[in-house]
């Protein structure tokens, strides 16, 4: 006994639905690195209000460290933290989107399902079809 074969527009709407489902574990991952980026920033951003202005200071710069002043370093962090925020909200805008897109597919195949018939505007079936 064999299980029925899976229409093609059901195989199509379920490939679209994982692709949606890997954007948006794409996404989270985005922003969860994004926030690991955000607090580092943050605690060095704290680290380096604790010392003197005339204290030295170095930046990584690929594998060397590099002289810098602390009003350049505290200015460089507080732009990467701006950055950060910009784009943490961007993807927020985009996992909702996602988000939504994802229950409209899910809603389209459950419907289409419950009607047990392919989608809108396919040709009926050979037997419904009055000209044969």
């Amino acid at each position: 006994m064999s299980s029925p074969q899976m229409p093609p527009w059901l195989q199509e709407q379920i490939m679209k639905i994982q692709q949606t489902q890997q954007n948006l574990q794409s996404i989270m991952t985005q922003k969860q690195h994004l926030e690991i980026e955000k607090a580092e920033s943050t605690k060095a951003l704290e680290e380096l209000k604790k010392i003197g202005d005339g204290d030295a200071v170095f930046k990584q710069a690929g594998t060397v460290l590099i002289k810098s002043t602390k009003k350049e370093s505290i200015d460089e962090l507080e732009e990467k933290i701006e950055l950060a925020k910009t784009r943490a909200t961007v993807l927020d805008k985009q996992e909702t989107r996602v988000k939504e897109s994802l229950k409209e597919q899910e809603a389209k195949i459950t419907e289409m399902m419950k009607a047990g018939s392919a989608p809108p505007g396919a040709a009926p079936p050979a037997a419904d079809n009055p000209r044969k």
